[in-house]
């Protein structure tokens, strides 16, 4: 996939009135898209990634950028496609989903999520690659509700083959009319930091869930498990297609709302809130994702049969 690059020489200069008039179109979506450019302590750099890339949310004046791209910094600058570079404030950093918010005084064209994505369907990566200005790539959805990757404790993923590559995370994944599918969050690979076509991005689903939390009160507490889980390989010599893939409970928190809905330890997990549970971690994302005023069902494997069970978080 070549990269086309949207800076200055590259991208024409929308305006506000212009920005009004050119909605669903990718062109616009890149004005959404800024550069973040933390200020590291002293003798603190990233030689492939001197820059990182960062999406404007919530009318304009929230900035959200993954919160390993910060590192040890405590405060950051912006840049938006036009050149003018702005202070931001750091005002929310979240290891657990990766996420990160800045605040700045000046009001951005923010991006708008997108209502649905599906399988397949077109996805662009707009970001800041190896500092070098604001570029766009495109690919298409390659997998949705990925978790259990193992970069961050609570992981709800869009798999992307869009090229991703270092300075790109907290930039945005579009859908073709330039509405959030996701915030690029991570790529990977083996050996390198070269993109192979397997990146990930924070869902828009997460991303919006946190958000909606720190707009609440200014913090951001999503509901935790009581549950300790493994996850399940498939076994060869195992005659029960349910039991190959699951969460296994290890461990429960006899204060939890799973134990007072009578989970036990053996338990598998197969499926919860209607989400395929194929790893401990998609629990975790599953039940993050889930409004506190709801209860969340539950499908588990127990004594070779399938039962059906209801967590009231009331």
């Amino acid at each position: 996939m070549s990269l086309m690059l949207l800076g200055h020489s590259h991208a024409r200069m929308l305006f506000d009135t212009q920005l009004e008039q050119c909605e669903g179109k990718l062109e616009c979506a890149s004005h959404s898209g800024v550069s973040l450019l933390p200020n590291w302590p002293a003798g603190f750099s990233r030689n492939e990634e001197p820059e990182g890339s960062g999406i404007v949310l919530s009318k304009g004046y929230i900035i959200a950028t993954t919160d390993h791209v910060l590192g040890p910094a405590k405060t950051a600058r912006i840049r938006t496609i036009n050149g003018v570079v702005i202070d931001a404030e750091i005002v929310m950093r979240n290891p657990l989903t990766d996420i990160a918010f800045l605040r700045i005084d000046r009001k951005l064209p923010a991006f708008l999520f997108a209502q649905e994505y599906s399988f397949a369907d077109q996805s662009c990566a707009i970001g800041n690659s190896f500092g070098l200005g604001l570029s766009l790539t495109c690919g298409v959805v390659s997998a949705k509700n990925v978790s259990g990757v193992g970069f961050n404790k609570i992981e709800d993923f869009v798999q992307t083959d869009a090229s991703v590559n270092p300075g790109m995370s907290g930039g945005a994944l579009v859908d073709n009319e330039g509405q959030l599918i996701g915030m690029l969050s991570a790529i990977f690979t083996r050996q390198s930091d070269a993109n192979i076509g397997v990146n990930f991005a924070v869902s828009s689903e997460l991303l919006k869930r946190v958000l909606e939390d720190f707009e609440d009160d200014g913090s951001v507490s999503l509901r935790k498990s009581g549950l300790v889980l493994r996850s399940l390989k498939p076994s060869l010599n195992d005659n029960n297609p349910a039991a190959l893939i699951g969460a296994e409970v290890i461990r429960v928190d006899s204060s939890s709302a799973e134990s007072n809905a009578g989970i036990k330890v053996g338990d598998v997990i197969l499926f919860a809130d209607g989400r395929r549970i194929k790893r401990a971690g998609a629990y975790e994302a599953t039940i993050a994702l889930t409004p506190e005023v709801e209860n969340l069902k539950l499908s588990i494997l127990r004594d070779d049969k399938i039962i059906q069970i209801v967590i009231n978080y009331k």
